[in-house]
């Protein structure tokens, strides 16, 4: 009985292997890209980087505090008197040469005031970690946006594909009703080998097709970081026309929307709070500066005969004291790099309205495109049921011998790019309008 169970589990197994490969839904793509895409994780440790700036400015706006010894061996070679003692009635007189000193001691300082200069470096920094955090999102974004349209793409690929295997089959049947209709005396050679080439080419293209589909696959492969052999194949989506022809919002409901949302957009706006914040770390340089330092220190040396504790308990001196250090001239230094600090504010504001812009424009032909290409896939809707139409009725009349061959491949011709005519009008309303809804409420689906 184990037998048979193990022998079962290998067939499902190898069937499962065969037949049953991976399909990646959109959402799918979307969460493996972002756990695994090597440029965003590297963006991530860039605002890993840019918290730790923060707290490193926030711990200098604390004393410091800095203990210190020195240890030294010294020698006198010519020194005559030394230290004398009586033990037991006894008068004895010991000369060192060598000795030893030691000393420690305890350093603090502390800023008090800067112009408020450390303050505002911890803002500046604050501000550099929001930054650094819009750009993984805008790095995430970018990410979801090339996943969405190479999805997309493989999905309208696909489809084409099968059109292609579509025209390829018809182009092998007409090829072989010429040759049966060559045998019979009703077609010349001349025109089987029109069919025989249209058959050619139809393999040809099909050829194509599957490579630009296996290259779109690749470069979605990369964008997830999957290294295997195999091709990345996609859920294939049953998009409805409702779907296709849904109602799309209004321009200036998503503009403003995305002017609430988008990372690029509020990453200027921070540019312009840190810019401003440059100018009053510049100003700084006009302003006195107070600190405090403080020391403890002791110290000890063997040519005397006091006692290494005593020593260490005699020798304390403390200090304290406080600077003021009150800038005069520098030399135009601070008055520089305050009107080079508004400057670069005025650029910064000039970079928001340019990136408004930008944005703008985006949105703008990602509607007009939406727009557009709903109502080619009306038409093109249309045109595929009247060419399919036709072309079927231009086959029966070629089977009766009522049309030629070049009326016949001028049929498969126009439906071939009617279909292809509504496969990319359809696909190309459907990335548009995902882009429309990403860009309003930061969603893809």
């Amino acid at each position: 009985m184990k037998k048979v169970l193990l022998l079962i589990g290998v067939i499902l197994l190898t069937t499962v292997t065969a037949f049953g490969q991976r399909r990646w839904t959109l959402q799918e793509c979307l969460d493996y890209a972002m756990a695994n895409n090597l440029s965003l994780q590297k963006t991530k440790l860039s605002k890993q980087s840019a918290t730790e700036d923060l707290k490193g400015a926030k711990g200098a706006q604390l004393p410091t505090l800095t203990g210190s010894t020195n240890q030294s061996l010294g020698y006198k070679p010519w020194r005559n008197s030394g230290t004398t003692t009586v033990t037991n009635g006894t008068l004895n007189t010991k000369v060192d040469k060598g000795y030893y000193n030691g000393s420690y001691a305890l350093n603090a300082q502390w800023t008090v005031w800067n112009g408020n200069k450390k303050t505002n470096t911890v803002k500046l920094n604050a501000l550099a970690e929001e930054t650094a955090e819009l750009a993984v999102e805008k790095s995430s974004n970018t990410i979801q946006e090339l996943i969405t349209q190479l999805y997309t793409q493989i999905l309208y690929l696909t489809e084409d594909v099968k059109v292609e295997e579509q025209m390829l089959e018809t182009s092998k049947k007409n090829e072989e009703r010429g040759r049966e209709m060559l045998e019979v005396g009703k077609m010349s050679k001349a025109d089987l080998a029109q069919l025989t080439a249209q058959r050619a080419t139809d393999e040809y293209n099909l050829v194509e097709a599957r490579a630009t589909l296996l290259d779109y696959q690749l470069e979605l492969k990369q964008l997830l970081e999957i290294t295997d052999e195999e091709p990345l194949e996609v859920v294939m989506l049953d998009y409805t026309d409702d779907m296709i022809l849904a109602e799309i919002p209004t321009l200036q409901s998503v503009y403003e929307q995305a002017l609430l949302n988008r990372p690029e957009i509020e990453s200027a706006r921070v540019a312009i709070k840190s810019a401003g914040v440059s100018v009053s770390i510049a100003k700084a340089g006009w302003m006195p500066n107070v600190s405090m330092t403080g020391s403890l220190g002791t110290s000890t040396n063997s040519l005397t005969s006091t006692g290494w504790g005593s020593q260490m308990k005699t020798n304390v001196d403390a200090m304290a004291g406080m600077s003021v250090s009150i800038p005069i001239y520098d030399g135009r230094t601070t008055k520089t790099a305050v009107n080079k600090a508004k400057i670069k504010e005025m650029q910064a504001k000039l970079d928001l309205a340019e990136e408004q812009k930008t944005l703008y424009n985006t949105i703008q032909d990602f509607w007009l495109k939406t727009r557009t290409n709903q109502e080619k896939f009306r038409a093109a809707k249309a045109s595929v049921a009247s060419e399919q139409e036709s072309y079927d009725l231009l086959q029966e009349q070629f089977r009766l011998g009522l049309k030629n061959i070049v009326e016949l491949m001028r049929g498969k011709d126009n439906l071939l790019s009617a279909q292809q005519s509504q496969l990319q009008s359809k696909y190309m309303a459907i990335y548009n309008r995902q882009m429309l809804r990403f860009y309003e409420d930061g969603v893809i689906n």
